[in-house]
């Protein structure tokens, strides 16, 4: 039979023990395993960004005119999301880097919030302030328009298919 040890000498025994030193517990980093989703958004960005400029070298804008290209840049490429995304989330069952990929990378290079702003300055800068804000309320509602009308659309077409 064993006698129960008294406070006291369980203290004297841990005081007898040589210390030993611990060791903090380590925190995951926050980019554990995100590198594979690093990569591939950058790599879809640079994709998006190209297509964006090459857009703008085929359809350039005067400096005082409404900027057409990056407007259709932006209603193209939320109509795109719109599509993108009830496919991926009702139909198909993506790989785990397919929405970083396409949805952040291809078509968060393509589309342009940077470019928009600065467009918005420019007008306003060059004496063109009515112009600026149809520019600004325009796009606002046409690119929300656009994301609902394909994802509308998509889940109609699909609905017509299943039955």
């Amino acid at each position: 039979m064993t006698v129960p040890h008294s406070g006291r000498a369980e203290a004297a025994e841990a005081a007898e023990a040589p210390a030993t030193p611990r060791t903090p517990a380590r925190r995951p980093s926050p980019w554990h395993g995100q590198g594979p989703v690093v990569a591939v958004v950058a790599v879809g960005g640079g994709i998006g960004a190209t297509a964006r400029y090459g857009a703008s070298l085929l359809w350039p804008t005067e400096a005082t005119g409404f900027p057409w290209t990056t407007f259709w840049v932006n209603v193209v490429g939320c109509f795109v999301i719109g599509l993108f995304l009830v496919v991926i989330t009702d139909v198909w069952a993506a790989h785990r880097l397919a929405r970083p990929f396409f949805g952040t990378g291809v078509l968060g290079g393509f589309t342009t919030f940077s470019t928009y702003a600065v467009d918005i300055r420019n007008l306003v800068g060059e004496g063109h302030p009515r112009t600026a804000l149809v520019y600004l309320a325009a796009t606002l509602v046409a690119a929300l328009a656009a994301v609902w009308l394909a994802a509308t659309t998509a889940r109609l077409t699909l609905a017509r298919r299943r039955r």
